[in-house]
């Protein structure tokens, strides 16, 4: 899941920069020049309203397998993450993202089959040029029968 819209703000990359451990002192007094944290891009996934971890009024659903998107009978887990950046993320960029799928295979381990598939997201900014391309595998668990 996606935002359609994703503003960079400000005041969003200075709270992300601080729960990731960053200094302060780099961002000085003007924030439109602070460095946008490798991993913010990840953070698109609070403006999508749809989106089942986010937080909101009524019970917080911590796990994906308490927000209903696990198959039943199934473990699953999120098994990479990369980014390729084709430019920085700026503050003052408003991007939208686009999800396709990848590629799929899948494994025997020692519990059952483990079927391993690739999210691919890109992040584009204002004028459509491509800023980011996220490539997220995550891998299901199939017990032995």
């Amino acid at each position: 899941m996606t935002a359609a819209r994703f503003p960079v703000e400000a005041g969003h990359v200075l709270t992300f920069r601080r729960a990731v451990g960053y200094p302060d002192s780099e961002a000085g007094a003007d924030t439109t020049d602070v460095a946008v944290p490798p991993t913010f891009v990840q953070a698109s996934a609070q403006f999508d309203p749809e989106f089942p971890m986010r937080p909101g009024v009524g019970p917080w659903w911590g796990s994906a397998a308490d927000a209903g998107t696990m198959p039943e009978g199934r473990g699953g887990l999120h098994a990479e993450q990369h980014y390729t950046y084709h430019r920085p993320v700026r503050v003052g960029d408003v991007l939208s993202t686009s999800t396709r799928d990848g590629r799929t295979w899948e494994k025997n381990g020692r519990s059952g089959r483990l079927q391993f598939s690739e999210l691919i997201t890109e992040y584009r900014d204002q004028n459509g040029e491509l800023v980011v391309t996220s490539l997220s595998v995550g891998v299901l668990t199939i017990p032995h029968e």
